[in-house]
């Protein structure tokens, strides 16, 4: 029946046959975003022969968080990213997230090359480059926030040629429009590290999706929407999914599996399903806006990505930044973000996402979250209130030479950050990504944000280990994994020779700048730069 499906759809017919068979799949992935091509393209791999389906409301795939406007494009490693390394009480500074996340990366970073290696993803500059990641502040509590943090990072094998300045020269030769202009004797401090990177997430996932269409057991509906979600008998689930294109006319897709990967959509389908762990959850949306210059004279000057210090109350996807990156072909530099709020769950929703969502089980736990989090609230008003003056008051902060007319303000992507229900509490604010299932793992959705798509190849590794336990523990998984991803299983951190042969490998297949690290605490450098060599 496949074959004959084949054929006719090589010839430009559809039998009924063939439509059927795709009314039957193995797994159908709701939305069309980075996380939801990651799960298929690793699946593919795994199970060729496996009927994979994708839905998407949108006329294509990659338009909403995924897309390269809609979030900072910032390879997430911990590298410049403070709100990663938080300050104990103590005045110590905790690295376990930064180390966490770094790894995770290298997973992802991993995953691309492999990718490029098969062919799937097609030349590396044009989803990723080479950007120095930098943190800068000022201030003597932020300075000394900043070398305490260089300091407890000094061990950490992921870490290692991180540079530490307060020399207003030297920070100077690193972003000169950081510092030129700025108050003469302002005590500054900044780390750098130069194998960071840009990433275009959007084009990620483009390139993905097209490859998964060359297999005929995967299929794309662009521009059909998830109406219900209703589990059969069976343990199978029956998705009810409208097609836009043809006046709404509702279908029905019948799954062994669902994936939820819908952005901020996702809650409400989870909502839809209505398995009981969806009752420990709500959602709270915070968009965002970017100051964006497209002038050359200005973007050829700044090549870096330059991380700040949030605000108090500030959500993660709000540290102020001012980034090179390249989009649509061309290089931009990005300042921001400003967060907005809006009801809607999705930049294309609707404003009655947020009070759709809201249940019984969830109400009182996003009151509590409400009321605990009164900082946040404060933030969040006193940014709606910005005029386009505290914009680019905000702006020379970090480019005290900026001008008003080489800046325009765009609308960038819509987040939800999750509200999880806590027996002490009522409820907690979950600043991070959530990979939720089912108790018969049938179903499964991705809630939350930052660090979100930098880490989709591990967080879809650590989906597929609830949701496939069997076939992640069969011999064949997991050799076919460890071709993926070598290190599969292991760790980097406290491996020097490990760590620099993954950085130099994943360097040279996506055309990355890079040079073996060294680090003043590091008694293996030229150990490692050995093992490079080879």
């Amino acid at each position: 029946m496949r074959k004959m499906a084949v054929l006719l759809a090589g010839l430009g017919l559809t039998s009924k046959a063939a439509v059927e068979d795709e009314k039957h799949v193995d797994v159908l992935l709701i939305g069309g975003g980075v996380m939801s091509a990651t799960l298929g393209t690793y699946l593919q791999e795994l199970e060729p022969n496996w009927r994979i389906s994708m839905v998407e409301r949108l006329d294509a795939v990659a338009e909403e968080s995924s897309n390269g406007w809609n979030n900072a494009g910032t390879g997430h490693s911990a590298l410049m990213e403070l709100n990663y390394t938080p300050e104990n009480a103590d005045g110590s500074i905790d690295i376990k997230k930064a180390v966490e996340i770094n790894e995770a990366f290298q997973i992802s970073r991993r995953f691309w090359a492999h990718q490029v290696e098969r062919g799937v993803l097609r030349d590396p500059r044009s989803f990723i480059t080479s950007v120095p990641h930098i943190s800068f502040v000022w201030g003597d509590d932020n300075v000394s926030f900043l070398k305490r943090r260089y300091a407890a990072l000094q061990n950490c094998t992921l870490f290692r040629g991180m540079e530490y300045s307060e020399d207003a020269e030297q920070i100077k030769q690193w972003v000169p429009l950081v510092m030129e202009g700025r108050e003469q004797g302002q005590k500054v401090a900044a780390t750098r590290i130069p194998i960071g990177t840009d990433v275009n997430f959007g084009e990620v996932t483009r390139q993905l999706v097209t490859s998964l269409k060359k297999n005929p057991n995967f299929s794309l509906k662009n521009r059909h929407e998830v109406r219900k979600v209703h589990r059969n008998s069976d343990g199978s689930w029956n998705v009810t999914v409208a097609d836009l294109n043809n006046d709404g006319k509702q279908d029905t897709i019948r799954a062994k599996y669902v994936f939820i990967g819908a952005g901020g959509a996702a809650l409400t389908l989870l909502q839809e399903s209505a398995i009981p762990e969806m009752k420990n959850y709500a959602g709270f949306p915070v968009g965002g806006e970017f100051l964006v210059s497209e002038n050359p004279e200005v973007v050829k000057r700044h090549l870096a990505k330059v991380y700040g210090k949030a605000s108090v109350g500030a959500p993660p996807m709000s540290v102020p930044h001012l980034d090179a990156r390249t989009l649509d072909g061309k290089p931009v530099l990005l300042f921001g973000p400003f967060a907005t709020f809006s009801t809607k769950f999705l930049k294309q929703g609707s404003l009655w996402d947020m009070f759709g969502s809201i249940t019984p089980s969830n109400l009182m736990p996003m009151m509590r979250v409400g009321m605990d989090n009164f900082d946040l609230v404060k933030y969040l008003v006193g940014q709606v209130l910005l005029s386009p003056d505290d914009r680019h008051k905000a702006l020379c902060e970090y480019f005290p030479d900026a001008r008003k007319e080489d800046w325009r303000l765009v609308k960038a992507g819509q987040r939800v950050q999750i509200i999880e229900k806590d027996a002490k509490k009522g409820g907690v604010l979950k600043l991070g990504t959530e990979v939720v299932t089912s108790q018969d793992g049938t179903i499964s959705a991705l809630l939350g944000a930052s660090p979100g798509a930098s880490t989709a190849a591990p967080i879809m590794l650590d989906l597929m280990s609830k949701v496939f336990k069997e076939q992640m523990a069969s011999s064949d998984w997991q050799s076919k994994l460890k071709a993926i991803i070598p290190f599969y299983g292991q760790k980097l951190n406290g491996n020097v020779a490990a760590t620099e042969k993954e950085l130099a490998d994943t360097s040279r297949i996506l055309q990355l700048d890079y040079a073996p690290m060294t680090s003043a605490n590091d008694e293996n450098s030229e150990q490692a730069a050995e093992v490079v060599g080879k």
